[in-house]
């Protein structure tokens, strides 16, 4: 087999080079991090066997140290090296779905329905989680990605990213009602303001926009529920500056570096 090139050390002599004692420790704990080896394959550098060997010809440095002892554990604090190439354990992926009806937002379901995950197929080896939750019956955005810090800064309240929904409704929505709703409705102990909400169709005061930064889970549904209106239809339009434009229900596409780097700025 022949390994990429590298400037890294290597074996000598029939011997092994050692690690300095007492710099870098493997983590004793079964459960924690990563094994070295599939760090190193996810990477991308080669499979688990050669990445055995790398190892063990002392060609892998964590935190500036030669690791030679297989089954040695990474944290993903930890900075591994093969050579003067510095690794990632995953290649980070950004996915945005025009999700349809009927599929969960999850990964995985115990009552084997439909999920969002199965929409990408095998397209990707990494395996991807959505970003928040949409319901079964709402349709719209949604952004699926293997980058954990991301995910966090994305969905939690203090970060605002907003979010607009085109409504339908069993019945028109009156003047009054809709200043009602901009002026802020009290759920589950906090008052949801929207951003901005209109009439998505000036001829049909059943269909509504509204845009809103709340993470609650069912927002949308909730306050026209509490207004005395049925939503029939709801659907994401835009999600943290991302729109459906050019791509149809239940088609996927991965994020731009424009994108992503946009997404990182704002959350």
């Amino acid at each position: 087999m022949k390994h990429p090139r590298s400037k890294g050390p290597r074996q000598v002599g029939g011997r092994k080079p050692k690690a300095r004692s007492g710099t870098f420790k493997k983590d004793q704990s079964a459960d924690a991090g990563m094994r070295l080896n599939k760090f190193i394959a996810n990477a991308g550098v080669c499979s688990r066997r050669e990445a055995d060997e790398l190892i063990q010809n002392g060609a892998i440095k964590v935190n500036g140290v030669i690791v030679t002892e297989l089954g040695t554990k990474v944290q993903p604090d930890d900075k591994v090296f093969f050579g003067k190439q510095k690794l990632t354990g995953e290649k980070k992926i950004y996915v945005l779905l025009n999700k349809p009806k009927d599929y969960i937002t999850t990964a995985d379901d115990p009552q084997n329905r439909k999920t969002v995950v199965q929409l990408l197929g095998n397209a990707f080896r990494e395996r991807l989680y959505p970003v928040g939750r949409l319901d079964r019956n709402t349709t719209g955005l949604l952004l699926l990605t293997n980058d954990g810090e991301l995910t966090k800064k994305l969905t939690h309240p203090a970060h605002g990213v907003r979010k607009l929904y085109h409504v339908h409704l069993d019945k028109n929505l009156s003047k009054p009602d809709m200043l009602r709703i901009a002026e802020g409705v009290r759920l589950g102990g906090e008052t949801v303001v929207p951003d901005r909400i209109e009439y998505a169709n000036p001829g049909d005061k059943k269909e509504v926009g509204i845009e809103l930064h709340s993470g609650q889970n069912r927002v949308v549904r909730r306050i026209f529920e509490q207004m005395g209106y049925k939503v029939t239809k709801l659907d994401r339009a835009m999600f943290a500056g991302l729109t459906k434009k050019n791509l149809p229900r239940g088609k996927w596409r991965q994020l731009t570096e424009k994108e992503v780097a946009f997404l990182k700025i704002i959350s």
